[in-house]
């Protein structure tokens, strides 16, 4: 087991947006999670990659409890854009493998190798600002996989591609996870949530609480009438 998570529970003031989350990924596996918008699906990969603390529960990496000492093994693409846009693009990914613990010469290699199996080679000196979304997207999945993590968190990793390079990634997630990456994905692409996950899980967003009934709003309501009343005969 790779990656367990225990009763995961998180809110933001009095707004429970995580409620008792469990799941596990193996090594090799792909592990959808679903949601509407809003639901917490990000909320939970931020927990899971330490960048935001669980009110409860805990998260589990190859079998001890997970700390910043992990992500070295674990690569993870944010569902915004994060490229420093006047940066050169190959000088970023290097910049962020090196953050990972890689040797410079690793780097290069495993960058180099990536941006050519991408078809991105021509764009290793062009600065972010110079690229598409679609490109960015691309840059920042090989930044998330230079460094051959165990785990690898997609968050809408086909947000910007094309048809052709959906289906390119698609090809590559298999791959990474025929070698043996355990990746947990969140995507609105339920086709390739399909045709890649092994399981799903869904996280809902945490209802309200519920109005009062009726009859209590509206005694509610003559209540605050009369206080108004009160407070206004006392200023006269």
């Amino acid at each position: 087991m790779l990656l367990e998570v225990n009763n995961i529970t998180k809110s933001y003031g009095s707004h429970k947006v995580l409620s008792d989350i469990s799941f596990t990924v193996e090594r090799g596996e792909i592990v959808g999670v679903l949601g509407a918008n809003g639901a917490g699906k990000t909320t939970l990969l931020r927990i899971v990659t330490c960048l935001l603390e669980a009110d409860e529960g805990q998260v589990f990496f190859d079998g001890h409890p997970m700390t910043r000492d992990d992500l070295a093994r674990v690569g993870y693409l944010p569902e915004e854009r994060g490229l420093y846009r006047r940066m050169k693009v190959g000088e970023q990914v290097l910049y962020l493998a090196r953050l990972k613990g890689m040797k410079k010469s690793e780097a290069e290699t495993s960058a180099h190798e990536w941006f050519q199996r991408l078809g991105a080679g021509a764009w290793w000196d062009r600065p972010a600002s110079k690229l598409s979304k679609g490109m960015q997207q691309k840059v920042q999945f090989i930044a998330s996989v230079v460094h051959h993590p165990q785990l690898l968190i997609l968050d809408e990793p086909f947000s910007g591609f094309d048809k052709d390079n959906a289906a390119m990634l698609r090809r590559e997630i298999e791959s990474l996870s025929a070698s043996g990456t355990a990746i947990l994905l969140s995507t609105h692409n339920l086709d390739a949530v399909r045709t890649l996950c092994s399981k799903t899980i869904t996280v809902d967003e945490t209802p309200p609480a519920a109005p009062p009934p009726p009859e209590e709003a509206a005694s509610a309501k003559r209540k605050k009438r009369r206080k108004k009343k009160k407070d206004f005969k006392k200023d006269f």
